[in-house]
């Protein structure tokens, strides 16, 4: 494994091939964003001639690679600074809900911290955000709905997640300006 600033790159040899898959930090959860097939440097002319097949597509190891990824200390290490971010973002969530109530402010926040919760891959964003601001999954789920519905956080039809609008970014950039 070989690791940069920018991310971790795994190798396979699967034949004549070397394979590389390539994930960026702070996103070590699911596939890599980048897959690489090159030659292998002792690989046979004869092999390299026939080209890449289906057989080396389908024994790439992406969990294997995906696992040994994961326990790189600079994963690790990005993924404490990355769960603690979205903790902050989470909190200051609940903190927006109990000063506001259910403004477009909360929305925003909660629309943010959902978004990059699923974009890291985590496998159950509405539990943790329920945590975080200290209301029930069902009471978050309403919210994000709402969120949806006026206009803050788009849908990604089966997976948790979706963007941010030109108006939940408009509200986060009058947050940074506000300090």
């Amino acid at each position: 494994m070989e690791a940069d600033g920018s991310g971790f790159e795994i190798t396979q040899q699967q034949g004549a091939w070397a394979v590389r898959m390539w994930w960026p930090v702070g996103s070590i959860n699911g596939g890599p964003r980048r897959i690489t097939i090159e030659a292998a440097e002792d690989a046979p002319a004869r092999e390299v001639a026939r080209g890449i097949s289906t057989t080396v597509l389908r024994r790439l190891d992406v969990a294997a690679a995906l696992n040994l990824a994961k326990q790189a200390p600079e994963a690790q290490r990005t993924l404490g600074e990355v769960t603690g971010r979205l903790n902050e973002m989470g909190e200051a969530a609940g903190l927006a809900l109990e000063g506001e109530g259910v403004s477009g402010q909360y929305l925003t926040l909660l629309a943010a911290t959902y978004t990059a919760m699923a974009d890291i891959g985590s496998p159950a964003p509405v539990p943790w955000l329920s945590r975080l601001i200290g209301r029930r999954p069902e009471t978050v789920k309403d919210h994000l709905k709402r969120a949806r519905r006026d206009g803050f956080l788009t849908t990604v039809a089966g997976k948790a997640g979706g963007e941010l609008t030109g108006k939940a970014k408009a509200v986060l950039e009058e947050m940074a300006e506000a300090g």
